[in-house]
C-alpha cells in the first residue's frame, strides 16, 4: 500500500465539544466528551485532557478527532472517537485545532 493510500485509510474530521464532564471511574484521569461533527452526528470520546484543560475550556470548543477506529469502552463509557493532540515537554496532550472557523465534520486532508 502506497503511504499516501494509508494516510487517508484514517478518516480525520472537524468537531465541537458541546458537553465534558470528569470521567470519575477512569484509570487515568479523562474527560468524557460530546463531541458535534455535523452531518456526522454527536459522538462521544474518553480523553487524557485533564492536566491542561477545564470542562469550560472544552466546551465549545473545535477539536480534530480520527472518527473511523471503533469503539473502545473506558470506565463503561463508549469512546467512539479519538481526539487527536500532540505531548508538550512535560508529556500532557495538547488538543490540535483549526485557527478559523471550519464546518462541523469537515474532512482533514
Amino acid at each position: 500500500m502506497e503511504p499516501l493510500e494509508a494516510f487517508g485509510l484514517v478518516d480525520v474530521r472537524m468537531g465541537r465539544v458541546l458537553r465534558a464532564e470528569p470521567n470519575a471511574g477512569a484509570r487515568k484521569p479523562a474527560f468524557k466528551l460530546w463531541i458535534d461533527f455535523g452531518p456526522l452526528g454527536v459522538k462521544q470520546s474518553s480523553a487524557q485532557l485533564v492536566a491542561l484543560y477545564t470542562v469550560e475550556a472544552l466546551v465549545g470548543r473545535l477539536v480534530v478527532a480520527a472518527v473511523n477506529l471503533g469503539t473502545r469502552k473506558i470506565n463503561g463509557f463508549n469512546s467512539e472517537v479519538l481526539v487527536l493532540g500532540a505531548p508538550d515537554a512535560e508529556g500532557n496532550v495538547v488538543l490540535l485545532a483549526p485557527d478559523h472557523d471550519v464546518p462541523l465534520g469537515g474532512r482533514m486532508f
